[in-house]
C-alpha cells in the first residue's frame, strides 16, 4: 500500500511546535510533586507495538516522515493500522546487537512481570544508547505500571525530546495527568497525541469527555 505525503517539512515543523508545551510541563510537575503516591489501578493501557512488526528500510528519519504524514491522511483505520505498525517498526529498530539483546531480555521480564529486573536492563541500555527513543519510552511505561509518576514524566520528557511526534509518549502523558487530576493538561497531552495520530484508540472519547468536563465549566 503506498501513500503520498506532500509537505513533509512543514508536518515535522509543526509537530516539534506541538510538543513544546508538553515538555515545559514536564518537569515542573515532577519537581512540584516529589511525593505524590497516586493510587493504584485496576487496569493500565497505554499504546503499544503490535505483536507482529512489519520489515523496514534502513532511511530512518525520511521513512518517518512520509509515515507520519501517510497516517494522517489514512483513508480507513486498517491503512491506519498498517501505517502505525511501520511507525512502531522503526522506533523499536535497535541501534546495536547489544541494544537488541538487552531489550529482548527485559521484555522478556516485563512479561514474567519482574518490573525491577525489566528495569535494570533498560537503564543499561539508555546507558549503551541514550539515542535509542524506545528504551527511554519503555522505562517509561514500567514507572507509569509502578505508580512512580514523577520518573515516567521525566522519561517521557526524554522521549519528546527526541522524537516529538512519540504520540505513545504523548497519551501516556495524558493519562497521567487525568490520573492525578490534572484535567487540562490531560486534554492538551491527549490532543497532542491526536494530532500526530488521529487514529489512536480511545484517545477521541477521553478529548470529548475531559472538553466537556474543561472548557465547558464557563459555559
Amino acid at each position: 500500500m503506498v501513500f503520498r505525503f506532500p509537505g513533509s517539512c512543514r508536518t515535522v515543523t509543526t509537530a516539534v511546535f506541538v510538543a513544546a508545551a508538553v515538555l515545559a510541563a514536564v518537569p515542573a510537575y515532577a519537581q512540584n510533586n516529589a511525593q505524590v503516591v497516586p493510587p493504584p489501578k485496576a487496569q493500565k493501557k497505554l499504546p503499544e507495538p503490535p505483536s507482529k512488526l512489519p520489515n523496514i528500510g534502513a532511511d530512518r528519519t525520511r521513512g518517518l516522515d512520509f509515515l507520519f504524514g501517510a497516517l494522517k491522511a489514512a483513508p480507513d483505520e486498517a491503512s491506519a493500522k498498517h501505517v502505525e505498525a511501520r511507525i512502531w517498526a522503526l522506533w523499536m529498530k535497535t541501534p546495536s546487537d547489544t541494544a537488541a539483546l538487552l531489550m529482548l531480555r527485559a521484555k522478556s521480564a516485563m512479561e514474567a512481570q519482574k518490573v525491577d529486573v525489566a528495569l535494570k536492563l533498560l537503564d543499561s541500555v539508555i546507558k549503551l544508547r541514550p539515542d535509542y527513543v524506545e528504551a527511554w519510552n519503555r522505562r517509561a511505561t514500567l514507572h507509569y505500571l509502578k505508580n512512580d509518576y514523577n520518573r515516567s514524566l521525566e522519561d517521557i520528557r526524554q522521549v519528546l525530546i527526541r522524537e516529538p511526534r512519540h504520540f505513545g509518549a504523548l497519551a501516556g502523558l495524558g493519562m497521567i495527568m487525568q490520573e492525578i487530576g490534572d484535567e487540562k493538561r490531560a486534554l492538551d497531552a491527549f490532543r497532542k497525541a491526536l494530532a500526530v495520530n488521529p487514529h489512536l484508540e480511545k484517545v477521541p472519547d477521553l478529548v470529548k469527555t475531559l472538553t466537556e468536563k474543561v472548557e465547558g465549566r464557563d459555559i
